[in-house]
């Protein structure tokens, strides 16, 4: 049976305000709270509340046999918690569905996997533990940040005991193989994928609305019908989005809406099921294994990571922030624990691409040129960089500081023992406690007199 499995994407990153070279040593806060405010509640007013109301309603309305899956950057919950806290309380209600599945992945939409592993697991921890608690589940499939996987991701990722990703079905890497199968990893054979259909992903999310394109307009049975063509033994197909196609990138009055309202229905009639991520990996067989020595990516024709590298900006940016990893970890401050996770979101690093600047995905920038976008994260980055020097100079080694902390750590630890001891002693024997401590004050009191 051929089952249709979609999968949303969702982040929204903190964007960064007009932050001068003037600024540095004196301002430490760095984000634009109007511009998020704005576009969080601009889009979850035409895009992330009526979608969430409209799948509802496909779910109950077919009784279950509809469903889908979400990707929900840490720092986009966030946001949401904040700015439109009503789109929470609509993931809630489809999680409570049991038909809609939520995934894994960076808390911060961050590129850790290609820079730091040890970071990498924690912000995967970090995520996997605020699903759970927004919407009781624990996720079992991992999403890299914009689908970026290697043999070596592939490998680090079923270390840290997940054995179920979805990832690009990149032409370069299947030849002549299609998409539309379970596949493994080479690097780590328990490691199951699932791969993105690019051919029906791009024409939701990018031809839909395009009058130019030879198949406009593209309707539900239409779209069925393609799938029901393909060879039989063709049996997933998954349809990886951003969420904001529904309403935002494809506006309402395009039909995207109705397009998704129709698609079951049409789907059902040709023997289509849907499916989330975890059913078809649990369910379906690999058929082959997948090669990937070098990272790919959903982005762009190339499909590999030179959207955030591609250029000696990214790079240095990239290796700047990295570098100082290892003593925020070490580190309790609160405030620079945050500042740290929302200045390794993607997004930062993609304003800084010099490949599309002057079309149309220069759009998404809100600065005026790659170079603007390079030279304010580098003043906001020189001040976090300071702040982290302050409370560990460079004077001090890793191994050094490590060690100071675990001292300090393990005389808190005792210090609270100590607490809860002396709690119980208050608690059972106060009248004792009291009775001893005037004794104390009386023989305090004799021995001062007797000095004088």
């Amino acid at each position: 049976m051929k089952t249709i499995c979609f999968y949303f994407q969702i982040h929204q990153p903190f964007r960064l305000k007009r932050y001068r070279f003037f600024n540095i040593g004196k301002d430490h806060y760095y984000y634009d709270d109007y511009s998020n405010e704005d576009i969080m509640q601009q889009i979850a007013a035409r895009s992330y509340i009526p979608a969430n109301r409209m799948l509802l309603d496909l779910v109950n309305q077919y009784k279950g046999k509809f469903k889908v899956a979400f990707s929900i950057s840490g720092v986009a919950l966030e946001q949401m918690e904040i700015y439109a806290p009503e789109v929470i309380d609509g993931f809630r209600e489809l999680s409570k569905t049991g038909n809609v599945e939520f995934l894994t992945e960076t808390y911060a939409h961050s590129l850790s996997s290609l820079f730091d592993p040890v970071e990498f697991r924690k912000q995967v921890e970090h995520h996997s533990e605020r699903i759970n608690l927004l919407f009781g589940q624990k996720p079992t499939v991992l999403r890299n940040t914009e689908l970026i996987y290697s043999d070596d991701i592939a490998e680090m990722v079923y270390e840290m005991g997940y054995s179920k990703m979805i990832t690009e079905g990149a032409k370069h890497i299947l030849g002549w193989k299609s998409p539309n199968y379970v596949y493994k990893a080479s690097s780590q054979p328990n490691m199951k994928l699932l791969l993105k259909n690019s051919r029906f992903s791009d024409d939701l999310a990018y031809r839909f609305s395009n009058y130019s394109w030879n198949e406009y307009p593209l309707t539900a049975e239409k779209f069925v019908k393609w799938i029901a063509d393909t060879p039989p033994e063709e049996e997933v197909f998954n349809i990886f989005i951003n969420y904001e196609v529904l309403g935002n990138m494809q506006p309402s009055h395009t039909g995207i809406f109705e397009f998704m309202k129709a698609l079951p229905r049409f789907a059902f009639e040709k023997g289509i099921g849907f499916s989330t991520p975890s059913e078809e990996l649990d369910n379906k067989k690999p058929i082959g294994e997948m090669v990937v020595p070098n990272n790919i990516s959903w982005s762009d024709e190339e499909r590999d990571v030179s959207a955030w590298l591609g250029n000696k900006l990214q790079q240095s940016a990239l290796k700047s922030l990295y570098e100082i990893g290892e003593r925020v970890r070490l580190c309790s401050d609160r405030r620079l624990k945050q500042d740290w996770l929302y200045l390794q979101s993607s997004d930062h690093f993609y304003y800084m691409s010099t490949k599309h600047f002057g079309s149309g995905h220069s759009n998404f920038s809100p600065y005026m040129s790659p170079y603007d976008a390079f030279n304010n994260y580098m003043n906001v980055l020189s001040d976090f960089i300071g702040r982290v020097k302050d409370q560990y100079p460079d004077t001090v080694d890793n191994e050094e500081l490590n060690a100071l902390l675990t001292t300090i750590h393990n005389q808190e630890h005792e210090i609270k023992q100590l607490q809860k001891e002396l709690r119980k002693v208050i608690g059972s024997n106060e009248e004792l406690l009291i009775e001893k401590t005037v004794k104390s004050d009386v023989l305090k009191n004799l021995l001062k007199n007797s000095e004088k």
